[in-house]
């Protein structure tokens, strides 16, 4: 009995104190009322295609609305062909054909809430990956209309996800507060990374763990990260953001 209480006192100091704190600063900040009053305008964080003949991939994450938005995040993926005058952007979405290609701009705020950088990589080593990333997002399992499910997944954050896992070299994961990133496809226990340095379980995403040298050590419950960074020395707080040392 010591035990399960002690195990229940954890959980709800690691995972619900920083979840009920970000819901409540998430109550008091200023916000748009609905989808139609909010930004979705360019945040102006890249720079213009033509200004560089470069190939280049962005991963974005920013919270999204609703009283969701107080603890998850949505995220995407950007990238240009060499020489291209154009980003090319693809995320997933709750409605229709979730897998949009070129619906926002590629920098652009969502629900008014700036995009944060995940990773990028530009160059040479982004001209090999493209490819990849193209076969990734092909491939992904839940791209049909009904494939969306907000929790636990497979929601946006489960498509991305997917895509750097597929795509190890990218060498990112999503932040803590991205919701639905643990969720593997086709019912999944365990994935192991192609280049085998990151090791995920999960059972639906609703309870597991990553370990690993993009991961470092994360334990999962229901949808919440909590973990310690290994390659950029830090922490990471569920439903808030990772916290460097």
């Amino acid at each position: 009995m010591k035990s399960v209480k002690r195990l229940l006192l954890i959980i709800f100091i690691v995972y619900l104190v920083p979840t009920f704190a970000s819901a409540g600063l998430w109550m008091v900040k200023d916000r748009p009322s609905g989808w139609s009053q909010a930004r979705w305008s360019s945040a102006g964080i890249l720079p213009k295609p033509e200004e560089s003949p470069d190939a280049a991939i962005y991963i974005f994450s920013a919270m999204t609305g609703g009283l969701k938005g107080s603890v998850a995040s949505h995220a995407w993926i950007v990238f240009k062909q060499k020489g291209a005058k154009t980003y090319t952007r693809y995320d997933k979405v709750g409605w229709g054909s979730p897998i949009r290609k070129n619906h926002r701009d590629p920098d652009a705020f969502w629900y008014s809430k700036p995009p944060q950088l995940v990773t990028s990589v530009t160059g040479s080593r982004a001209e090999l990956l493209i490819p990849k990333i193209d076969g990734a997002i092909a491939a992904y399992p839940y791209a049909e209309p009904g494939g969306y499910t907000i929790w636990p997944g497979p929601n946006s954050n489960t498509f991305v996800a997917y895509v750097l896992r597929t795509v190890p070299e990218l060498g990112a994961v999503l932040p803590p507060h991205a919701v639905g990133r643990d969720y593997l496809p086709n019912g999944e226990f365990w994935h192991l990374d192609e280049d085998s340095r990151d090791l995920h379980v999960t059972l639906r995403g609703l309870i597991g763990f990553s370990a690993g040298m993009r991961s470092g050590f994360e334990v999962h419950f229901l949808g919440l990260v909590a973990g310690i960074d290994i390659a950029n020395p830090g922490i990471k707080v569920p439903a808030v953001e990772r916290i460097g040392i």
